[in-house]
């Protein structure tokens, strides 16, 4: 199944509500009911997390039930692997230790137990991480990814055996996490902050590895964008990038695992369990450096976006 999935856009006029875990305000102090966000789907082959800010007119939110509807397709359940594939200029960043620590962390938290509510298990284990110093070229030309490039760089990282093994992981997501001076052609920063794909869902650029679906997910760095993908100016980690990518990651991850081939988990407007929840974080405190944050994960604080759980009629939370 081909789509891209939610674009959220915040405007003066025409909201629409999005459903906040009862008891709780906004992260500006917004009381449940008055919390707003506009979501409108658009279509290619793939889900995204779009810019921020992003205007689009059409829809509303549209519950049945509890939200989001069960379309018959699998789901991960084993579990997540994390597998990180660090495209580009990384060397000296604090970002490849910031993120790695994300991975290692959300597993068994209470904001990935959120997933819980579509029968995905508590579970994701980091197994790795390899680093492509530009295997697309260095020109101008060659950073511009397409995405059938960044499917080649997955079974690239892959077949090199730098995690381990040259087979597919059948419960693996493969990230393709990218430095600042690389973008992505089909519209990084212009059109979406991340996304995520499978060998199912988009085979028009993507194939079996080995008779394996593989999922994989795009995650642009912020840094190169941040008025249109960085959640905060200044995050709770210090690092623009990090801290921005960390809330993109954990979006495309609940929705990989909920609705890895876009046939499983989505509403009747097409929308995926983070989509609902897309650019909301709920209640924040502050984190040693000042910023707002508003999850704390092993030994760091993070501002990451909230997921939508499937249960008692459907809201946005950090936790179930």
């Amino acid at each position: 199944m081909k789509r891209v999935l939610g674009l959220i856009a915040l405007s003066l006029f025409g909201f629409t509500a999005c459903a906040v875990e009862p008891g709780t305000t906004g992260e500006d102090g917004t009381s449940n009911d008055e919390e707003v966000s506009d979501i409108a789907p658009t279509a290619s082959g793939k889900a995204i997390l779009p810019v921020r800010g992003a205007m689009n007119g059409a829809g509303t939110v549209v519950t049945t039930g509890n939200g989001i509807i069960n379309h018959g397709g699998p789901i991960m359940s084993s579990g997540v692997n994390v597998y990180y594939i660090w495209y580009g200029a990384w060397a000296g960043n604090a970002a490849t230790t910031i993120l790695t620590d994300l991975a290692k962390s959300i597993g068994g938290s209470p904001l990935n137990n959120t997933n819980s509510s579509y029968g995905v298990p508590n579970t994701v284990i980091y197994k790795g991480a390899v680093n492509d110093n530009y295997s697309n070229g260095t020109t101008v030309t060659g950073k511009k990814l397409s995405d059938a490039a960044i499917f080649t760089i997955v079974k690239k990282a892959i077949a090199g055996g730098g995690f381990g093994t040259t087979a597919a992981d059948p419960n693996g997501l493969y990230f393709v996490l990218t430095s600042k001076d690389v973008t992505a052609s089909s519209g990084f920063c212009t059109q979406y902050c991340g996304w995520h794909s499978s060998s199912l869902m988009d085979p028009a650029t993507a194939q079996t590895i080995g008779g394996v679906d593989v999922k994989f997910s795009f995650v642009g760095n912020p840094e190169k964008c941040p008025s249109g993908c960085a959640a905060l100016t200044a995050g709770p980690n210090g690092n623009v990038g990090a801290d921005g990518m960390a809330s993109i990651i954990t979006h495309e991850l609940v929705e990989a695992a909920s609705d890895p081939d876009g046939s499983t988990w989505y509403d009747s407007t097409g929308y995926e369990n983070a989509d609902k929840c897309a650019w909301t974080f709920g209640t924040t405190y502050t984190a040693a450096n000042g910023a707002s944050a508003n999850v704390h994960l092993g030994t760091r604080d993070f501002y990451i976006q909230r997921n939508w759980v499937n249960a008692a009629g459907g809201y946005c939370s950090m936790s179930y």
